[in-house]
């Protein structure tokens, strides 16, 4: 037994190697070692897209000490992509061209081609859409910024600006739309005095508040929403889908995985508790349903 257990970790070791030397030595590797097809899937590199909301040292900071976790346990590989900005990491998995994806945006009407099935959800609060303005600034009530520059990430959040401007449109509000790129984009330029407020993640701007030792005021907050869940495209074969799942799913109660997550948690200011849960679309119908009722065109 000693010496299978061994064996089998020479040949993991070759792959991994392979994976970094790209496809063709993988190719080589795979038939080398004698895996089936299916086994060899895991030493496949899987794209991972996560949705641009903070700044892409901070995402990786996070990320990737979870990839290295999910490789370790499984033998899968997953690589780290972040767009630029929200609008193209959502034309991106509008596209499909991830594998698996970290965001809340697979619910507008038009992502429905992509047919991302969520797989996980973030073990913490559920999140809300908030309009802000500074602590010191005169704005008091929502009626006060018509005609006033507020600040949104971008026209693709969800919470952001989804949530907020359908709030604002609603109570007949017009106001000119600022858009920052990211969530933390248009967190900086609040603080920096150049939109009278903001429509954010509520979660989000804490922890942005609390790095910037910035002080806030909360003009409006919309219910409660399942954080952003992890989903995966129908074309990664299930035993690799499984396999993420579950180790995702354990990292909180293995010690290893709890060590790295309370890691990756210090790094954005994340309170607890911490990890994913296993999860459908099911429990992210709230969504679907803003999209039906919105008065946003085309839920944007």
């Amino acid at each position: 037994m000693a010496r299978k257990i061994g064996s089998m970790k020479r040949v993991i070791c070759a792959l991994r190697l392979a994976v970094r030397a790209g496809p063709r030595a993988l190719l080589l590797a795979v038939l080398a070692s004698g895996l089936s097809p299916l086994a060899a899937q895991a030493a496949d590199a899987w794209t991972f897209g996560v949705l641009s909301q903070r700044n892409a040292v901070l995402t990786a900071r996070y990320w990737n000490p979870i990839f290295d976790y999910v490789r370790s346990k499984t033998g899968v590989v997953l690589e780290l992509k972040v767009a630029r900005s929200a609008p193209e990491s959502n034309a991106a998995t509008a596209q499909g061209a991830y594998d698996f994806v970290y965001s809340n945006a697979l619910f507008q009407p038009r992502m429905a081609q992509a047919n991302y099935q969520v797989i996980l959800r973030p073990n913490d609060d559920a999140i809300t859409g908030q309009i802000v303005t500074l602590e010191n600034s005169p704005i008091q009530t929502l009626h006060a910024l018509r005609g006033q520059p507020v600040g949104f990430p971008s026209r693709e959040a969800f919470v952001g600006y989804a949530v907020p401007m359908d709030a604002l449109l609603r109570q007949g509000i017009a106001v000119v739309p600022v858009y920052g790129g990211n969530q933390e984009g248009i967190m900086a330029q609040l603080k920096a005095g150049r939109v009278m407020a903001a429509g954010v993640n509520g979660q989000l701007m804490q922890s942005f508040a609390a790095r910037e030792g910035m002080s806030y005021r909360v003009l409006w907050e919309s219910p409660a929403f399942l954080n952003l869940p992890i989903a995966v495209h129908p074309r990664v074969p299930k035993a690799v889908v499984d396999a993420v799942r579950q180790a995702i799913d354990g990292m909180d109660s293995d010690a290893e995985g709890l060590r790295v997550l309370e890691a990756t948690a210090r790094v954005i200011g994340q309170k607890p508790p911490y990890g994913f849960r296993m999860s459908s679309p099911a429990d992210y119908r709230s969504y679907r349903d803003f999209y039906r009722h919105t008065v946003l065109k085309d839920g944007r």
